[in-house]
């Protein structure tokens, strides 16, 4: 039995955007692995460091882009969240807000 052309098509394309979009989920947690040093796995910090799994999403969003912009203090962070653009941030501190605490 022979598919139609247009639904080849059609499959291949929802094929790619799926691997697209597992693509962009694996980017986020490649980033989010980064912060693992200081913060723990996913966002599970040890004691006297901060934890970020389960915070507010855009308490978090603010504190990346303040510490970009050198509004908010810090011994490396300021110089870490300049290596991601606002949008990254944005998608770094989603990650961290979904996870459980």
């Amino acid at each position: 039995m022979t598919i139609p052309l247009r639904h080849a098509l059609t499959a291949a394309v929802l094929g790619a955007a799926a691997l697209s979009a597992h693509a962009q989920v694996d980017q986020v947690k490649v980033w989010a692995a980064a912060c693992a040093n200081c913060h723990g796995t996913n966002g599970h910090a040890q004691p006297g460091m901060e934890a970020l799994a389960g915070k507010d999403k855009d308490d978090l969003t603010q504190k990346l882009l303040d510490f970009k912009a050198g509004r908010k203090p810090a011994t490396i962070m300021h110089q870490l969240a300049k290596g991601y653009s606002d949008d990254e941030l944005r998608a770094i501190a989603a990650y961290f807000a979904a996870q459980k605490k």
